[in-house]
C-alpha cells in the first residue's frame, strides 16, 4: 500500500523529545499506557538516549505535511523478525490521525524493515486502542489475565499479531 497522501515516517530527534513527552503525559494517552506516572523531561531525556543507542529499535515520529503528529516504535527489529509496537498521538490531533499513523507504520515495518510480524498490546479497557488494532487487521492471539497493575486493581492485556502477509493497508 502506498503512503497515505502526506504522510510520512522518520527518525525521533532531539528536537522532537518536548512534542512527544506532551502527547505521552496527556491524561487520556498516560491512562491507557503501562507506565502511568507523568515523565519528567529528564526521565524521558534519559529514556530517548538509551532507546535511541539501541540498533534494535526504532524511534519514530509520523508528519502530515511536515507537522508531527504521531509517536512510533519498533522493538527488537530485523528482516524476517517478530516486533512488537507502540505508538500515540498527539491529543489534539485531527480526526483519522491515527489511521494515517496506522497505515504509515505498518508499510514501513513490512516495506522497509521487512518484518515478518508486527505484535501488539491494548489494556483491556482501551476499546480505541483495540479497535484500531482489529481494523488495521490485527488479530486478537490472546487475553493476559489482570496482567497490569492499575491504580484501582488490575487490567487484562490482550496481545495482538498482523503478519507481513495479512498486511494490505486499509
Amino acid at each position: 500500500m502506498a503512503l497515505p497522501d502526506a504522510c510520512r515516517i522518520r527518525p525521533m530527534t532531539h528536537a522532537d523529545l518536548e512534542s512527544v513527552l506532551s502527547w505521552r503525559n496527556h491524561p487520556d494517552i498516560r491512562r491507557c499506557m503501562f507506565t502511568q506516572h507523568e515523565i519528567t523531561l529528564d526521565e524521558h531525556r534519559q529514556w530517548f538516549e538509551r532507546a535511541s543507542r539501541d540498533e534494535t529499535r526504532r524511534l519514530l515520529i509520523v508528519e502530515e505535511q511536515g507537522v508531527a503528529f504521531g509517536y512510533v516504535q519498533f522493538a527488537d527489529v530485523a528482516p524476517g523478525a517478530v516486533s512488537d509496537w507502540g505508538f500515540y498521538v498527539a491529543h489534539d490531533a485531527s480526526p483519522g490521525a491515527g489511521s494515517k499513523l496506522g497505515a504509515t507504520a505498518l508499510d514501513f515495518a513490512f516495506e522497509t524493515l521487512r518484518l515478518h510480524k508486527v505484535c501488539g498490546q491494548a489494556l483491556g479497557f482501551n476499546e480505541a486502542s483495540i479497535r484500531f488494532h482489529r481494523k488495521l487487521g490485527f488479530r486478537e492471539e490472546g487475553v493476559l489475565r489482570e496482567q497490569q497493575r492499575q491504580y484501582d486493581g488490575y487490567a487484562d492485556v490482550l496481545c495482538f499479531g498482523l503478519l507481513q502477509r495479512e498486511w494490505s493497508g486499509i
